[in-house]
């Protein structure tokens, strides 16, 4: 029996997603000692390593970026939400570094898969983006803050420029992101955006192949780690 293209392409991109989030992830080192490090070595190192805590070590951001953008894969509307889920992470991040929250990372990890896995389901059965999907991203978005902080803390930050690395950090992040949202436009949005088969050949199957990620990375979160 022939299987549809929709089933093909879902297969397809589960598979890989399935073996790679299996994976342990990997881990940020600096073989550098922070404290002889000028400002502006400082700026770069923990820019890089914003950037690289997206691309190619946060297979979790990575997917819940993905999700925000397929369903609409317009630029106008991805960066609106782009633009929601920095403001959120951002606060949480500073507010982490700084000691005022402390979120244990047995409750924010299985949150930050459950919100892929939200995001996801949202988009199977959405076909087009709704107007509170915004604020849905601003929790979000201070959730994966609160991830960002937890791998920020095990690094360290320099005393000398606790600041100016916690803000490169983030704008790592963030070109880490837009980085994402541009492969995927020139991947997906640029040619098939607007096109009367895009959500049932596109949408629906990607998205459920990122949900079962999700869903897998939440079993596994909640039960063995």
């Amino acid at each position: 029996m022939r299987r549809p293209p929709a089933a093909r392409l879902l297969l397809v991109a589960a598979v890989p997603l399935l073996v790679l989030g299996a994976l342990p992830a990997a881990a940020h080192v600096i073989d550098a000692d922070l404290s002889k490090l000028s400002r502006t070595e400082v700026f770069w190192t923990y820019l890089q390593l914003g950037y690289t805590h997206i691309l190619p070590l946060g297979l979790d951001h990575i997917l819940f970026v993905l999700s925000l953008y397929i369903l609409e894969p317009r630029l106008r509307p991805v960066l609106w939400q782009a633009t929601a889920f920095t403001v959120a992470h951002s606060i949480t991040l500073g507010l982490a570094m700084y000691g005022f929250v402390r979120p244990p990372s047995s409750i924010v990890e299985p949150v930050i898969a459950l919100s892929i896995l939200f995001v996801a389901i949202e988009n199977i059965v959405s076909r087009k983006l709704n107007p509170w999907r915004l604020a849905v991203v601003f929790g979000f978005g201070l959730v994966h803050g609160l991830g960002f902080a937890s791998a920020l803390t095990g690094l360290g930050l320099p005393r000398n420029a606790y600041f100016g690395s916690l803000i490169s950090f983030n704008v790592g992040v963030e070109l880490g992101q837009v980085t994402v949202i541009l492969l995927a436009w020139a991947l997906i949005g640029r040619w098939a955006a607007g096109k009367p088969w895009y959500h049932a050949r596109v949408v629906v199957p990607v998205s459920a192949a990122i949900g079962l990620v999700a869903a897998f990375w939440t079993v596994q979160r909640v039960f063995f780690t």
